[in-house]
């Protein structure tokens, strides 16, 4: 046997949505009822544990999966590798996830969504019954009248459905092998496969949780709401003042009109409202609104018997770029701390001392949800070291694009704000220091340097927070034009990236901009086609299914199909910023891709957020290494001057 596809079917009483699939499987009473394999390419085989049906093949499979030479393809193979492990050993090195071939292809998740989107016919496709088959037979059943008191329904309960739903996972098994033969054309890199097994190996050792803080803070979030609500009721005299419609015209009784009680709405109202009554009533609004403390409850969930959640990541989350996108606690979604007492408010958090924590914090909310982030901890011995590249897309954008000035920064000083600043006034950069008049202008090339990148104009300053910073809205289209004007290269990078994708489009040759290489890629048999950039790491996007179609100013522009808005399938427009930002921060997944690999060799990696890592060390002398390892130039990428940027700490935080 060379190649096995897989598709299994559990029952678990733990949520999998909500605990994740580690959780999931360590529970006591998780069970593989149905198994559906072929064998290179074979008919679809099932073994029924439940019905103890062909049970005699399953020695030969068992010895498939033991076999890292034996390839074993899954959709979303990190729950059949992970579930299957939990009643016989299969090393990891010989499974491959059909889902990630697809996101690498462009293609949505979800292999109901990915057949449809590769056109594939009827017969290739899951089965739309699925969803109601598996809340039948996978998930616990609330005992009633209508299912006779039973608390799971087990096969003898429901023989017709049951026999469904062996043919729905006979069915997948047959869909996923149609998904993958479509994407045949363009196989996933070997770097790729193996950066999956490391990101699989990662989210199966997760990250250790301080369960102490986790407990507390949820009973000093309960109480502190408890004791808001109840003086919201008797301030307004509601029944339930955490209703926005019934708060909403209490307000208005108060005089106060508003369109909505958004988070944003209710900080600007705060300051303005004169009645204390009803200023009271929207800060209490504001304190029980700090949705980032519900994450304590998240972790409640997923958390393991050992201290650990598992699975906070997911491969290839970020569909068009690569990067990783997070899941359950959302590590790369935390709260920012402005606290400086970290450590004494997480023994206040621990002691449960309301009081004090209300009096020294003013609003216990946001005490505990600046805390979020320092429930990571490191087991006993170990701290966490905390590593980041500096300044990496603003890096990556100047040596793409060939702008010498900005490289220059990037090789010495790295004040890149400064030297945007000094670059966009004409100022000497000496003179952008602080207890200088000069040094006014270092704010107008930060929020310059972080807008501007991606073709953005005066809206995305706006979007940005110019105007909080101080900016005037009448000033900002100079800053767009003077940004633009000391960045010619960059702008050029732009309209070069934007005229290539249409002239591939239009001849079907291939194009090179700055080494970039952009094709129109179709594969005869499978009917598919991508345009597609290939990085300087060897890696490609793919804009699948791509056509022209003219753009608001009557321009042809590249149009492709992609997950848009609710996750939906749908054509794309695309343009030359836009272009430039996907690679850019594509090549910046590259970089950090390259470093986990060569960091993982060392230390145990427990997650990553955006460009920084996040490990366990025995001590600060680790940090040194990591930091140089993780600056150290890459073969493909010759002239890219990288350079991190850490800490080490006993609980995760900002420095």
């Amino acid at each position: 046997m060379k190649r096995l596809f897989i598709d299994i079917e559990t029952f678990s009483s733990v949520n999998l949505k909500t605990a994740g699939l580690y959780k999931y499987a360590q529970s006591p009473d998780f069970q593989v009822m149905l198994l559906a394999c072929s064998q290179d390419g074979a008919p679809v085989e099932l073994i029924d544990f439940m019905a103890g049906d062909n049970l005699e093949a399953w020695a030969e499979i068992k010895t498939a999966l033991a076999d890292p030479g034996v390839e074993k393809h899954a959709y979303n193979a990190a729950f059949e590798w992970y579930c299957l492990n939990r009643i016989t050993p299969s090393p990891l090195e010989g499974w491959r996830c059909t889902m990630v071939h697809g996101l690498y292809c462009g293609c949505p998740a979800g292999l109901a969504a990915v057949s449809a989107a590769l056109g594939l016919p009827e017969d290739k496709r899951k089965l739309s019954v699925g969803a109601a088959l598996i809340r039948t037979f996978c998930t616990p059943q609330t005992p009633g009248k209508s299912n006779g008191g039973r608390a799971r329904t087990l096969p003898r309960h429901e023989p017709e459905k049951w026999a469904l739903f062996r043919n729905y996972c006979r069915q997948d098994v047959a869909a996923e092998m149609a998904v993958e033969a479509a994407l045949s054309a363009w196989p996933l890199p070997e770097k790729e496969q193996r950066l999956w097994q490391f990101d699989i190996a990662m989210n199966a050792y997760g990250a250790l949780l301080d369960r102490e803080l986790v407990e507390s803070a949820i009973y000093c979030d309960a109480a502190t709401e408890e004791t808001l609500t109840a003086e919201a009721r008797r301030l307004s005299g509601l029944d339930n003042p955490n209703s926005a419609a019934q708060l909403a015209g209490w307000l208005r009784d108060q005089g106060v009109e508003t369109a909505n009680l958004q988070k944003a709405t209710v900080k600007s109202l705060v300051g303005t409202v004169d009645n204390p009554t009803a200023r009271r009533m929207l800060e209490i609004r504001q304190e029980t609104a700090k949705t980032s403390v519900k994450k304590y409850y998240t972790m409640r969930e997923v958390v393991g018997e050992d201290g650990r959640a598992r699975g906070l990541l997911q491969f290839y989350g970020a569909n068009r770029t690569g990067r990783w996108g997070g899941r359950f606690i959302q590590p790369q979604n935390l709260p920012r701390s402005n606290l400086e007492t970290l450590d004494f408010a997480r023994v206040l958090v621990k002691a449960k001392k309301l009081d004090a924590l209300k009096i020294i914090y003013g609003n216990v909310p946001d005490a505990l949800s600046q805390l979020v982030r320092t429930a990571f901890i490191p087991p006993p011995g170990k701290l966490l070291a905390v590593a980041d590249f500096s300044a990496i897309e603003a890096r990556i954008i100047a040596w793409l694009a060939g702008e010498t000035w900005r490289t220059e920064v990037f090789a010495t000083h790295g004040k890149i704000y400064e030297a945007s600043a000094a670059a966009m006034f004409g100022v000497p950069l000496e003179k952008i220091v602080k207890g200088q008049p000069e040094y006014a202008l270092r704010q107008k090339g930060k929020i310059a340097e972080l807008a501007l990148g991606y073709q953005g104009g005066p809206s995305a300053l706006v979007a940005m927070g110019a105007l909080e910073m101080g900016l005037k809205e009448d000033e900002l289209p100079e800053i767009v034009g003077r940004w633009r004007n000391s960045n010619k290269r960059i702008v050029a990078l732009w309209s070069a990236l934007e005229e290539a994708a249409v002239e591939v489009m239009q001849s079907g040759r291939p194009a090179n901009v700055r080494g970039l290489i952009l094709a129109h890629e179709m594969d005869m048999a499978s009917s598919l086609d991508s345009l597609t950039v290939a990085l300087p790491s060897g890696r490609k996007l793919f804009y699948a299914k791509p056509f022209l179609a003219s753009n608001k100013w009557g321009w042809p522009s590249l149009h492709y199909y992609g997950v848009g808005q609710n996750n939906k399938w749908a054509t794309q427009e695309t343009y030359g910023g836009k272009l430039v930002e996907n690679c850019v921060q594509a090549i910046a997944r590259d970089c950090l891709a390259e470093s986990l690999l060569r960091l993982s060799m060392r230390y145990k990696i427990v997650f990553h957020v955006h460009d920084e890592a996040v490990l366990e060390v025995d001590g600060a002398g680790d940090l040194e290494w990591i930091l140089s390892a993780m600056a150290e130039p890459l073969p493909w990428a010759q002239g890219l001057n990288l350079k991190a940027d850490g800490f080490v700490c006993k609980f995760y935080c900002k420095n």
